[in-house]
């Protein structure tokens, strides 16, 4: 593959602004590396939403399903109900286009402050799985409007989702260190968790040379502020691996550098890649966003794509320009707008 063909859904807030900043960081390393990347544009978003009662059209999935990737901005704005933005946009791609697996890195780079004083050499990597567990659909309310009034929502455990994103935690952990931790809660949700473990630990049985511990979620919470560094792979079901790794963006420093994949691994349908800082509306059109989480989007929609030699070289370019104070965001402690950032970002791609 020399190009691919992206999906670009700038969403709300300052959604617009970070892919912007993307793009043209995009736009650089391609120059560089002889990839030609072609985009689409779409305008499906909260605003859409209020215009039209729907995030994104009836045929937005079938839209979608043509294209090698998806970038995403963020969703959300004041007046839609954060359910329905998500419920109407971000889940109903990932659900259709099997996207399983949520991938989170986690780094302290270099010049940036940690919140914590003991996260020097922090680098790895929350597997969160994306489509099941916590977040199903099944459920509803009763006796709406009286004393009694109740609400019921169900989580769903298979063992072909518990398996496949225990085995991705054990293939990438391979690539890494060789060490995966299994978020857990066993000692207290008495069925869901307890097939947790045990299907993990029947697929860690062919990895012997992954090390592979069980924390309970709690525990885990506590020792991501205490020893961030002792870990490289954490897998964990689609709410507790959500909950972890904004906390492990905050041990790197701020959420406005955590980037994600949405990956179907088969590549049978095309991922998505999104920043995780939301749309941020309290900073939106002021020029302040760090557009750093999509820009570490994009290299890994470039990773995933074929193109590892250039996302190293937008990963490199990152690291430089957050070592220095003028080139970082006021999030990270720095003086640099968006757009500095973004000149100094392709400044390092030459």
């Amino acid at each position: 593959m020399t190009g691919a063909r992206i999906a670009v859904i700038a969403g709300d807030g300052i959604g617009g602004e970070v892919i912007d900043s993307a793009r043209a960081v995009l736009d650089a390393v391609s120059a560089r590396h002889g990839i030609e990347l072609s985009y689409t544009e779409f305008d499906w978003s909260c605003q859409r939403y209020q215009q039209t009662g729907a995030m994104m059209p009836e045929d937005g999935i079938e839209t979608l399903r043509a294209f090698d990737a998806i970038f995403l901005g963020a969703v959300g704005w004041p007046g839609v109900p954060d359910h329905v933005s998500l419920w109407g946009l971000l889940i109903p791609i990932r659900r259709a286009f099997r996207q399983y697996v949520n991938l989170r890195p986690i780094k302290v780079f270099d010049g940036v402050r940690s919140p914590l004083r003991t996260a020097d050499k922090v680098d790895f990597v929350v597997v969160r799985e994306n489509v099941e567990g916590e977040y199903s659909e099944i459920g509803g309310r009763m006796n709406r409007g009286f004393p009694d009034e109740m609400a019921v929502q169900e989580s769903v455990f298979t063992r072909v989702g518990v398996s496949r994103i225990a085995d991705y935690a054990l293939e990438l952990a391979r690539t890494r260190r060789g060490y995966v931790t299994s978020a857990t809660k066993s000692n207290g949700i008495v069925h869901t968790l307890p097939f947790w473990d045990e299907v993990v630990a029947e697929r860690a049985a062919a990895y012997p040379d992954v090390q592979v511990d069980s924390e309970h979620i709690d525990a885990l919470a506590a020792k991501f502020v205490l020893q961030p560094q002792r870990f490289d792979v954490v897998v964990g079901s689609n709410l507790f691996g959500d909950i972890l790794s904004d906390l492990a963006a905050a041990v790197a420093g701020s959420i406005g550098i955590a980037p994600s994949a949405n990956l179907d691994p088969t590549r049978e349908f095309p991922s998505m890649f999104e920043p995780v800082h939301g749309s941020a509306p309290d900073i939106a059109g002021k020029g302040v966003a760090n557009p750093v989480g999509a820009v570490w989007s994009a290299a890994m929609m470039l990773d995933h794509l074929g193109f590892p030699e250039a996302a190293a070289d937008v990963l490199a370019a990152m690291e430089a320009t957050l070592a220095q104070p003028q080139t970082r965001t006021r999030d990270l402690g720095g003086t640099a707008s968006t757009a500095e950032v973004t000149a100094a970002l392709i400044a390092e791609l030459g």
